[in-house]
């Protein structure tokens, strides 16, 4: 929100009140207070009839420093509160040099002069990270009498910000106006569903607001020099979190927020659905998976979107009995052609069920003040949303979805959650306007916590489109109603890797386009996209995605690169639990893979798939594609071709490539079954590398399902003409040298240890 009227006035009505100096300090080991005037101090009587600030400073964790300003303490403080499972007992050092305070957790400190004008530096690697300056510090009361309170950080030169959640804007925030408000508005506007009070920037760190409401951010977009950040309320609190690389910084701070948990390895595959207002009953889902299975494209999931279940009634949970007389039996047939179940399901009652008159008389619906259940008519008639934050109501609602589950459904696609009403009361007390925000949090985790609980660990798995700070623990998470254009497929990217850099491990899209029906063009090169995710749906809104709709090649097209995603199964689920372990998200935008690379700073139409494979999607319909490569020489795996860096490359491309580069002194695993996303992938795997330096040295680690197969190791090791691979696999391996046409020699089981000749 905007305050100042250029650099030197108010706007109308607003009045601003900001820290100038230290009036007092009080410090222990571990943290220290500071007592800020809002005016200059020379003699007593100036203490009276103004306000005085209390800034309090800590640390939660090794590398994280939290500030908290306090205008008025005794303001009610309501919920909800974002969970901080990392933050554990101080972690902080206090040091006073003469009128100096300096608060050190790791490498980052916190250092202010209380003799001095107000000013806090945060310093590591004896530089300053960024600061809090003369406006830095305070409250503004506006013309409607409400009480801001504000923080600003400084952005240095040539500094670029990144994240606040899934935003389909520019990438490098810079200049924008930033609201943390969930919104229902689709991929094509400044409003999003995932909205993160986190962003990070090219100086090695990130800085989290620990306000569950609405926080308004002006990012160099006021003070063009300065990262703004502004809540209504009492108090305001954000942690600086140090890297000092960009991984480093999502390492520590999904350690403080939460974990992505770790999906189940069946999901990698391809994702079908009936998808949303089009007409479907039995037939038409075992037309659709006859059709896949004829023209050899392996089909995971199937997922039943919204109608499913009656019209006017969602969410009942029970079956259209016209179009499905039968689910139980259609689930155990799908269970036996080898597929998994996803079910459409939303946080709303609609009247005409059955359920509502229930909620309503048990109390599980959100009210009015006046005692009145919560109704309007956008989206289903009549509807009321369930009260979360009742642990009854939470069981009850649960409760209608452990039916579904015994009868046969995996997983659900839990949609909306983000038109969330102010004027309600909640059954916790909490403060509606803070439960904007975070309503999805509590919806997300009552499902995944139930397929946890019924499935078991590492089975559990959503396809959920609202989330806040912390819901990254509750993968995965899709990208919302795009169109079906090239314009949309980039803006559906750029969000998805805003989401990755604001501490989310698991993404995905509608594959060809949520609205409208894509062009052929647009279907194949949205599939290649889609399927060189971490998760790959095929989705619409009026029509059909299946491959066939959309031509021969299509067909071509998806049966290659569902192929592809099964062979490079064991590299996604070890990168599935890098993200699980660290935060680090699968699709990476390539400043987290090369930060020190000015060029990779701003790229935003491709990304690294893990740590050692780069994706350029296709955006246009002759198939030219412009992209950048790092230093070093980067081999496509589809064709074999090299590309030696840093430059920019322009490309021409059939729809049966693109550029997908594997890394300078890189080892690829490939699976032998291109079947199935789950296999015993360690059982004649082929390790393919790339332009292998001489003295490079890779461990790759095979990993396993619960089901399949075991963990291999892999050592190797380049020295002269010679490679050599150690390895504690008893299973049969081969090893390819460079792209598909490349030499390739095969290990039998059981040798710890091979040399093979290595020419560039």
């Amino acid at each position: 929100m905007k305050f100042t009227d250029g650099y030197w006035l108010m706007r109308p009505g607003c009045t601003a009140r900001y820290a100038t100096e230290v009036a007092d300090a009080r410090a222990d080991d571990h943290r220290m207070t500071l007592y800020a005037p809002v005016k200059h101090v020379s003699r007593r009587g100036q203490t009276l009839n103004s306000p005085l600030l209390t800034v309090e400073c800590w640390s939660p964790a090794e590398g994280i420093i939290g500030v908290r300003t306090t205008h008025h303490a005794g303001s009610m403080r309501r919920g909800p509160e974002f969970a901080l499972p990392g933050a554990g007992a101080d972690a902080g050092k206090v040091r006073r040099d003469g009128a100096v305070l300096e608060l050190s957790s790791g490498e980052l400190a916190l250092r202010v002069d209380t003799e001095q004008p107000w000013r806090l530096e945060f310093t590591a690697g004896g530089r300053v990270l960024t600061s809090v300056g003369e406006r830095g510090t305070g409250f503004v009361t506006d013309a409607e009498g409400r009480h801001h309170m504000v923080g600003q950080l400084a952005l240095e030169v040539g500094e670029l910000v990144y994240g606040l959640g899934e935003r389909f804007t520019p990438f490098i925030k810079n200049g924008q106006v930033v609201d943390i408000w969930q919104a229902d508005g689709g991929t094509s506007s400044e409003q999003a569903y995932k909205n993160i009070p986190f962003h990070l920037t090219n100086r090695g760190y990130g800085v989290f607001v620990n306000h569950p409401g609405k926080v308004a951010y002006e990012v160099g977009s006021e003070a063009v020099g300065q990262v703004q950040f502004s809540v209504e309320d009492q108090s305001l609190e954000y942690f600086v979190v140090h890297g000092p690389t960009p991984k480093q910084v999502l390492d520590r701070y999904t350690a403080l927020t939460g974990r992505p948990a770790m999906p189940p390895a069946w999901a990698l595959g391809l994702w079908l659905t009936t998808s949303f207002t089009t007409d479907y009953d039995e037939a038409t889902v075992s037309r659709f998976i006859d059709g896949m299975a004829e023209r050899g494209i392996p089909l995971s999931v199937f997922h039943f979107d919204c109608f499913w279940m009656r019209a006017y009634q969602w969410c009942d949970f029970d079956w259209d009995a016209e179009t499905f007389p039968d689910p139980a039996g259609m689930l155990a047939r799908l269970k036996e052609r080898g597929l998994r179940v996803s079910a459409w399901i939303n946080p709303y009652i609609a009247q005409k069920s059955e359920l509502f008159e229930e909620a309503m008389r048990e109390g599980h619906l959100v009210r009015r003040a006046d005692g009145s259940v919560w109704q309007w008519d956008l989206w289903q008639p009549g509807m009321a949303l369930v009260d979360f934050t009742s642990p009854a109501a939470r069981d009850w609602y649960t409760g209608k979805l452990r039916t579904l589950l015994a009868q046969g459904v995996d997983c659900f696609k839990t949609d909306f959650g983000e038109r969330v009403p102010t004027d309600v009361v909640w059954h916790d007390g909490s403060d509606p306007e803070r439960m904007h925000n975070y309503y999805t949090h509590l919806y997300n985790q009552a499902v995944f916590d139930l397929l946890r609980k019924e499935r078991g660990e590492g089975e559990a798995m959503l396809f959920a489109r609202s989330a806040t700070a912390g819901g990254q623990q509750y993968p995965v998470h899709w990208g919302g109603d795009c169109d079906s254009t090239f314009g949309a497929m980039a803006e559906s990217l750029r969000g998805g890797l805003s989401l990755g850099l604001s501490g989310f491990g698991f993404w995905s899209h509608d594959i060809g386009g949520f609205e409208g029906t894509p062009t052929p063009t647009v279907f194949k090169r949205w599939v290649q996209f889609g399927l060189l995710s971490s998760h790959s749906r095929l989705h619409g809104s009026k029509s059909y995605r299946v491959p066939w709709d959309y031509g021969e090649e299509a067909v071509e097209v998806t049966r290659e690169f569902t192929l592809l995603k099964h062979r490079l199964a064991p590299y996604l689920q070890r990168a599935a639990q890098q993200a699980h372990t660290t935060g680090v998200p699968v699709m990476r935008a390539m400043v987290l893979e090369f930060p020190d690379d000015p060029t990779a700073a701003v790229l935003d139409r491709q990304y690294m798939l893990g740590e050692d494979l780069l994706v350029a999607p296709v955006f246009t319909d002759d198939g030219t594609v412009e992209y950048y490569v790092p230093e070093g020489t980067w081999t496509n795996i589809l064709t074999g071709a090299q590309v030696t860096g840093p430059r920019w490359v322009r490309e021409q491309h059939g729809f049966h490539t693109l550029p997908l580069l594997a890394r300078p002194d890189s080892v690829v695993p490939f699976a032998a079954d291109d079947r199935h996303p789950v296999s015993a992938w360690a059982d004649d795997v082929e390790l393919r590398i790339h332009a292998f330096a001489d003295g490079a040295r890779r461990t790759v680690v095979i990993p396993r399902t619960d089901a399949l197969g075991e963990t291999a190791r892999f050592d190797v090791h380049r020295e002269g003409g010679r490679l050599s691979i150690t390895t504690d696999s008893q299973h049969p391996w081969r090893l390819r040298i460079g792209g598909p046409g490349g030499t390739v020699y095969t290990n039998t089981a059981g040798r710890a240890r091979a040399e093979v000749r290595y020419e560039d």
